[in-house]
């Protein structure tokens, strides 16, 4: 589908095109092999010479219908879905590192891919530097070594909701030779969509906003097709030299602007699998239709209850870039105009211990190890998702002790207010 369609015409239709006496509604393709009539066609689709299924864990027809509703919802070329957001932060710097590489990344990130990127892919030999993105341009460019191979931020940070310049990481990265990676999923590409500010590849935790709905647990990687891979083609051999494992084939020769994507496929997902299951598709999929409308919910919701926690006299501190005193609210109108996210962090006035009894005497509002779905949820990081992380480590990511992540549902918002009230007077 064109993407010159709407956000909320893609949403809907994008992905799936049923022809004549085919189902109007994307099926699920609940089968792990595809059947083909001869040994030949069979060995052109192992050699990729031709496109088609053969066996779930590298593609699959449900799969592939809802990542390329993604790819063009983000204006991307080429989309894969993996069986979660960190198998495709993973999946996405893999793709282009190797033993003995290096990347760059902000430091305000999720706390479990702080953890992928710092302890886990160091145990593969690939070193990564954490970078203040506050910094000047100079002073995140002094991070970068000869075997940086790229750049990665989150475009609304979790839990420290930071808001990335992505023009400014862009400059950086392309000034290297390098793609910058963003995580895109707090503002959703009905927010934002980075590849017009000059980012390269985007990934998702479709689990979130996407889903929507908290029952699929999902990823997704979406390229631009616009990073010329062999303009630094010494810097990426995977990608640029002949890959022995499919008769010395070289993906940028024989894909082009697909390369990235088909080598992560055909490759990675080959090797290690994390596929995501077409059941869970077939529901990200349905969660995908009302994106649209959703989002917009999420973010009105969330001014308001901002806007009424700021003037509470119990509340210490609220952040959330749609207030006009927000250090990030220039860059949240540049890049978000429309609305940033759902999620909204805060502290009250006497620390932990109040944090916790205000948290536990909500109602509506559930202590899960989650965010950005349908209905209103809270968790203090630095006891939960960010606990493994230290001292240092919390202040560095963003994450302040007190700190109260406050995922904003698509309730009605003065129900929700009333329920956050009835809390603080606890």
């Amino acid at each position: 589908m064109s993407k010159a369609f709407s956000p909320g015409t893609l949403c809907v239709q994008a992905g799936w095109s049923p022809k004549k006496g085919e189902p109007r509604v994307l099926p699920i393709y609940q089968s792990t092999t595809f059947k083909y009539e001869t040994s030949e066609q069979m060995a052109r689709l192992f050699d990729l010479e031709e496109s088609g299924y053969f066996y779930t864990r590298l593609q699959n027809p449900t799969n592939d219908a809802v990542a390329a509703k993604i790819a063009a919802l983000e204006g991307g070329v080429a989309a894969m879905l993996t069986s979660s957001g960190q198998s495709a932060n993973f999946y996405a710097i893999f793709n282009i590192c190797q033993a003995g590489d290096h990347f760059v990344c902000s430091s305000a990130i999720y706390g479990g891919t702080f953890n992928l990127f710092s302890v886990t892919m160091k145990k593969l030999g690939i070193d990564v530097t954490f970078v203040n993105p506050d910094d000047s341009e100079e002073a995140i460019a002094a991070a970068f070594r000869p075997n940086t191979k790229a750049l990665f931020g989150e475009t609304i940070s979790n839990p420290s909701l930071e808001v990335l310049d992505i023009e400014k990481f862009a400059r950086i990265a392309h000034s290297h030779g390098v793609p910058l990676i963003v995580d895109n999923t707090f503002p959703t590409p009905i927010n934002c969509r980075p590849f017009e500010w000059g980012a390269d590849i985007v990934v998702h935790s479709t689990t979130k906003y996407m889903d929507g709905h908290a029952t699929s647990v999902g990823g997704a990687i979406v390229d631009s097709g616009k990073f010329d891979w062999t303009a630094n083609a010494d810097k990426f051999p995977g990608l640029c030299t002949p890959d022995e494992s499919y008769h010395g084939l070289t993906y940028t020769q024989s894909f082009g602007a697909l390369a990235y994507i088909t080598k992560a496929t055909a490759q990675l997902m080959r090797d290690l699998g994390s596929i995501q299951s077409p059941m869970n598709a077939f529901l990200l999929n349905l969660g995908l239709e009302t994106l649209h409308l959703r989002m917009p919910q999420h973010c009105q919701n969330a001014q308001r209850i901002a806007e009424y926690l700021s003037g509470h006299k119990k509340v210490a501190w609220v952040n959330y870039c749609g207030l006009p005193g927000n250090k990030f609210y220039k860059l949240a109108q540049k890049y978000m105009p429309n609305g940033s996210c759902g999620v909204i962090s805060f502290g009250l006035k006497g620390g932990h211990e109040v944090s916790i009894r205000f948290m536990d005497a909500l109602k509506l509002a559930a202590i899960v190890t989650h965010v950005a779905d349908a209905r209103t949820c809270v968790l203090h990081p630095a006891s939960h998702t960010h606990r493994q992380l230290s001292d240092e480590q919390l202040i560095e990511a963003g994450v302040r002790p007190d700190l109260i992540r406050f995922s904003v549902g698509i309730e009605n918002v003065d129900d929700l207010i009333a329920d956050i009230k009835q809390a603080l007077e606890v």
